[in-house]
């Protein structure tokens, strides 16, 4: 904890508190916080601000004394329910979390049940405790029982890990709405992962038999089957809904579904479907017959379609994909000429000439041509200096080639002209953490970003894997683990597969692996990390 700050006017605190927190200093940030709302006693932003930071760091007694300003200083709220619940969590008060958890479901309507989800997901240290928290509500019938809310707390259920409470609110869910298409999906996600796929293919299919009339719903119930290994299935299900022209982002969809499935028969009827109407200059349907016959692997006919898009924000991309097909045709000269003319075209959009390199570094990468790559994006730093996703695309291909001083001095550029960058950030802690010894500057890094985006998987992850690698492994686990709640991500599974390796607890281990391998099997953390132990 950092030394206490000296007594001084609320001024001077409060802006001393912003530059710990501009700097990555949390824990220093409650201090200096505490100390100004502690010299101006009527000051509820202040008592709040050093709570918001009390509950990202792992002071008990300072998110304590935070806490008992605010609430002495402001009329209940939320917010403050939701840090008295994260306090009573953290200091393994099940009955006074649960207190505080109940008031916010029962009275805070759409916002107090999420608040109080997000309470148990990501503020608690113990996701067994919280996962035994949600029990006793939903035992206590304190959970709400409209759609979203149940397949909120479903989903809650499944990340804390607890399958036997899932299928507990699962129950109710069928009881009272048999046909809802949002605790469906969850329930065929979690029936597949499960490995009772047959299982999960029966519900979707009842899902899908029920002919939902909201698009978003078909398009997920498609997707679906796609998760399910059968594309085709899904393809089928968007091909029986609105004529095509109705809906071209759900046309899109079943073409990319069909195309997985390599089913050319039905790509082709969908092709000359759409291909009838195209008499009529639509830019979007244009550039979706372009798409359609890259699919079809007739890049000749794509390179038509996208030429013939008339204008607009589709002309722009048509643009950029002719590139691609001109590649794709081996006219690579022919290509890397129509680069050049978006590049210095000064009547272009400044985003589509800035996109024209990144698609030639991608280009050159793919025909392996190392120098080639770094010449597109230096060339484009040279139109646009210090432009981001320039520099973001060459520091990840600096650390591809484990170059980790260039990585980090353009992560730094970045960071030089977006200080509050939390991609930046994030990418620079992690590489730092990950590639390097220097811990604790990646740590304060990965803080700055988590500070701003507190709930972001990929921040929560790289938090995590810093703690691993300073040694914090228990503490690291808490957080690898909190980051998979939020996002089913291959690498943070196999970040939790390492920290329980380095533990000693192999058998878990192995199964979180098993798991980063179910969902990205040529995941680059993973085989590293399955390397690393000898497996």
């Amino acid at each position: 904890m950092a030394r206490k700050p000296p007594a001084g006017p609320p001024l001077r605190e409060a802006l001393a508190a912003e530059f710990a927190v501009s700097a990555g200093r949390p824990d220093e940030a409650v201090d200096w916080y505490l100390e100004a709302a502690r010299a101006a006693p009527g000051d509820a932003a202040l008592a709040s601000r050093a709570t918001q930071y009390a509950l990202m760091g792992r002071d008990d007694a300072a998110l304590r004394e935070a806490l008992a300003l605010w609430s002495a200083r402001a009329p209940d709220s939320i917010g403050m329910q939701g840090a008295r619940a994260t306090l009573a969590l953290r200091t393994g008060r099940a009955r006074a979390a649960r207190a505080e958890l109940e008031k916010m479901l029962r009275e805070g309507g759409a916002r107090g049940w999420l608040a109080a989800y997000a309470v148990l997901g990501t503020g608690s240290r113990d996701p067994e405790l919280s996962a035994r928290v949600l029990g006793q509500l939903f035992e206590r019938d304190a959970l709400p029982t409209q759609p979203m809310a149940l397949a909120a707390a479903g989903q809650l259920a499944l990340g804390l890990g607890d399958d036997a409470l899932f299928g507990r609110i699962d129950e109710v869910a069928r009881e009272l709405h048999p046909a809802d298409p949002a605790m469906g999906l969850l329930r065929v996600s979690h029936l597949h992962r499960a490995g009772r796929s047959a299982e999960a293919r029966q519900v979707l299919d009842a899902l899908a038999a029920g002919d939902p009339s909201n698009p978003r719903i078909r398009e997920r119930i498609a997707l679906g089957y796609a998760e399910l290994g059968d594309p085709a299935a899904g393809a089928a299900l968007l091909g029986a809904g609105p004529a095509p022209g109705d809906d071209l982002g759900q046309i899109a969809l079943r073409a990319s579904l069909l195309a997985d499935a390599d089913d050319k028969q039905a790509l082709e009827a969908l092709y000359q479907g759409l291909s009838a109407g195209a008499e009529v200059p639509n830019p979007a349907r244009r550039l979706l017959l372009g798409q359609v016959a890259e699919f079809l692997e007739r890049p000749g006919e794509a390179l038509e379609w996208y030429r013939s898009v008339p204008g607009g924000e589709q002309r722009d991309t048509a643009r950029l994909r002719e590139t691609k097909v001109l590649h794709d045709l081996d006219r690579r000269d022919e290509a890397w000429a129509a680069l050049r003319a978006l590049q210095q075209d000064a009547a272009a959009d400044d985003r589509l000439r800035r996109d024209a390199y990144l698609m030639e570094s991608e280009l050159r990468r793919a025909d392996g041509d190392d120098a080639a790559e770094l010449d597109a994006l230096a060339r484009g730093l040279a139109a646009f200096p210090d432009e981001s996703a320039l520099l973001y695309s060459r520091a990840l291909m600096w650390e591809r080639r484990d170059d980790i001083p260039r990585a980090e001095a353009d992560l730094r550029r970045i960071l030089v002209a977006e200080p509050d960058s939390t991609a930046a950030l994030n990418a620079l802690g992690y590489t730092l953490a990950d590639r390097t010894d220097r811990y604790e500057e990646a740590l304060e890094l990965i803080e700055r970003a988590r500070i701003a985006e507190p709930a972001n998987a990929a921040i929560i992850d790289s938090y995590g894997w810093v703690l691993h690698r300073l040694g914090r492994d228990e503490e690291a686990l808490v957080e690898l683990r909190r980051a998979f709640v939020l996002e089913k991500d291959a690498e943070i599974a196999s970040h939790v597969g390492t920290v329980l390796w380095q533990l000693g607890r192999r058998d878990e281990a192995m199964e979180w692996f098993e798991q980063a391998r179910s969902i990205d099997p040529e995941n680059r953390s993973l085989r590293r990390a399955l390397e690393d132990i000898g497996a």
